[in-house]
């Protein structure tokens, strides 16, 4: 389903995408629905979310910067219901210390928390720094 929207500057960095809510009714799943936001030539994943009252699709620099867009811009986006399955795979220095226990605790766990938590561990610039991260994983999901 394709909108113009202008990009908006929602605090100091951060930024979404106003959709308007014939869009996430026409989506149909449900007020926060998992989508794939196409733009200007940029594709990624993302969930609707209700913020300050209005449905947005966060924008974060990473992805504005791929797009080409800035604070302020009017762009046209392409959103589509995302209904594959959200999984995030732990990184390989995680994955090879945990027990089938760990495996089964970082499976329940939401896609963005999994996320997070791989980021974290694959963001270490040192070995002692992963190692501490991969600990400290593990003893979340054991806790």
């Amino acid at each position: 389903m394709q909108f113009r929207t202008t990009v908006l500057a929602a605090r100091q960095t951060a930024t979404g995408l106003p959709v308007p809510d014939d869009v996430v009714t026409a989506l149909g799943g449900g007020r926060r629905p998992a989508v794939t936001v196409r733009l200007n030539g940029y594709s990624y994943r993302s969930t609707v979310a209700v913020m300050g009252g209005q449905d947005l699709v966060p924008l974060a620099a990473e992805y504005r910067a791929a797009a080409g867009v800035e604070a302020g811009q009017e762009v046209v986006v392409d959103l589509e219901l995302d209904t594959e399955p959200r999984t995030v795979e732990p990184p390989a220095a995680l994955a090879a210390v945990m027990d089938d226990a760990d495996r089964a605790a970082f499976a329940a766990l939401s896609p963005s928390k999994q996320k997070a938590h791989a980021l974290a561990v694959d963001g270490a610039k040192t070995d002692a720094t992963r190692d501490r991260r991969v600990e400290a994983v593990l003893v979340a999901l054991r806790g």
